[in-house]
């Protein structure tokens, strides 16, 4: 045999030999296995469960039980009423055969502006071609769009801002305090604060700053540019850390509280370059360290930002703007950074609480019907109605079949003893978006006869929700949904807030 002929008997040998291993490799692989790994690889089902779930609260107390009404054209809504009658307290006895005293009756007009409040969202045609089968997106968009509406309503119905607006803040007073910080000694620094409204103090964070002037890019291109909410900065002061060689200072601050602000913002820092560091609910603050966020307060321009144009205002602006006849009261300034709480009579009740059921009997001879609160102040109230007690309301609530002992107590109603018919009870209900230090009276009817208002609160609606499908301009589904309005409040002095509390 030749080497040419044992070479390639012997590659054949070898080929054989590798088909046929590879074979034994092919048979022993032939079934299948579960693949490991990603759900959606491999030869399997997506077990995907339909529908989508909507993992969101959609809250909206205030919204849900406001009266709605139609309007009729116009461009406000427009009312008058009597707001007083014999205002001089004439005397009313009459000698015989004359004629009693003229007496004197005050009227006023009111008017609130409509706004148009609105949300869009699209669906693009691949998005609704890819759930087939799964969820009709275009459905599923505009029920969101209506829930978003919904939310937005309650956060403007209680305390949308379009005409109250925040100036006037106070310098803040600082202090340093050589212990409890990280501040360096013999270094001046400088503080200014700023008021926020509610919807300010809701969008604001330390990291991404408070709202000054807010430029909206809309669905068709266009542009709305309002205030985000912020009310003007104070001036600032400095404050100089003693020069003790220890770099252990912290400062206190304070300002008086404005009405109508439910948060500040607090920047410190080198003067003309502090920076957000802290926002709060209270008016007061210790800053303990450098600022911590990056916007600067000359970003602010020292103007006023607190009011929004395209809105409406809501129950808590309208009843602190001055005038109003509303019951509002801010807690004191005490400890900075820790406030003043609210305070137990140590007969089951509060003290503030009581001051302000007694003012609207005796200013208005009134009964709020509701007071609202954060979970905060439930918390808070709580603990004053039941440790502050001397008459024994506190009690564990044992299960004796069950071996189990119950504990925990909340307090849900208050007792208002001021009142025509005696003592009224007043649910305690907690409000998604009261902040922190904030609670709120409110009133459904009025008890006058032949009042005309049969609702204290009412929106008043030129067109209400409706949703819009827009002619397609893309491969999009396009979808608005709006209602046309306004928040009208017959009677602002039947409603009251306490501001600024304290935590504890």
């Amino acid at each position: 045999m030749t080497l040419t002929s044992r070479v390639t008997d012997e590659s054949i040998a070898l080929t054989r030999r590798a088909i046929a291993e590879q074979s034994e490799i092919m048979a022993k692989a032939a079934g299948l296995s579960q693949p490991t790994g990603a759900a959606n690889l491999g030869m399997q089902n997506y077990n995907l469960e339909a529908p989508a779930k909507s993992l969101f609260p959609v809250i909206t107390p205030l919204r849900n039980r406001i009266a709605r009404r139609a309007a009729r054209g116009g461009v406000q809504a427009n009312w008058k009423a009597f707001t007083g009658i014999n205002t001089a307290n004439l005397d009313v006895g009459v000698s015989d055969g004359n004629r009693g005293g003229v007496m004197t009756t005050t009227s006023a007009d009111y008017f609130a502006a409509f706004r148009q409040i609105g949300l869009e969202d699209y669906v693009t045609w691949a998005a609704q071609l890819s759930a087939e089968d799964f969820l009709d997106l275009r459905s599923r968009s505009q029920t969101n769009l209506l829930w978003a509406l919904m939310i937005a309503e309650e956060k403007l119905d209680l305390g949308g801002n379009t005409a109250l607006a925040l100036t006037g803040i106070t310098q803040p007073t600082v202090a340093d305090v050589g212990t409890g910080g990280t501040l360096a000694f013999n270094t001046t620094f400088s503080v200014i604060v700023a008021p926020l409204t509610l919807q300010g103090y809701s969008s604001a964070s330390v990291a991404g700053g408070v709202r000054g002037v807010v430029t909206r890019t809309n669905a068709d291109a266009s542009s709305d540019t309002y205030g985000g909410g912020t009310g003007t900065p104070s001036t600032n002061r400095t404050v100089t850390t003693a020069n003790d060689a220890v770099s252990t200072h912290k400062l206190t601050a304070s300002v008086t509280p404005l009405s109508g602000a439910f948060g500040y913002a607090w920047f410190w820092g080198a003067a003309g370059a502090e920076k957000l560091g802290a926002i709060t609910t209270l008016n007061s603050v210790v800053i303990t360290a450098a600022a911590a966020g990056t916007q600067t307060a000359a970003s602010l321009l020292a103007a006023d930002n607190s009011t929004n144009s395209l809105v409406y205002d809501g129950i808590l602006t309208q009843i602190a703007k001055p005038g109003s006849g509303a019951y509002v009261a801010a807690m004191a300034t005490g400890t900075a950074g820790v406030g003043t709480p609210l305070t137990a009579d140590n007969v089951g009740g509060v003290v503030e609480i009581d001051t302000a059921l007694q003012y609207f009997w005796d200013q208005w001879r009134l009964s709020p019907t509701t007071i609202w609160v954060s979970s905060q102040e439930q918390t808070n109230i709580t603990h004053k109605v039941l440790s502050g007690s001397t008459t024994g309301t506190q009690r564990f609530m044992i299960n004796v079949e069950q071996g189990a002992v119950k504990g925990g107590d909340l307090v849900t109603s208050y007792l208002n003893k001021f009142g025509m018919d005696g003592s009224k009870e007043l649910p305690i209900r907690l409000h998604p978006n009261l902040p922190p230090g904030t609670l709120f009276f409110d009133t459904e009817q009025l008890p006058y006869p032949l009042a005309n208002v049969d609702s204290v609160l009412v929106k008043r609606l030129r067109q209400d929700y409706f949703a819009t499908e827009w002619a397609q301009r893309s491969r999009k589904y396009e979808y608005g949904t709006y209602f046309d309005g306004v928040l009208q409040c017959y009677a602002p002095f039947a409603f009251g807030m306490i501001t600024n509390i304290g935590n504890g």
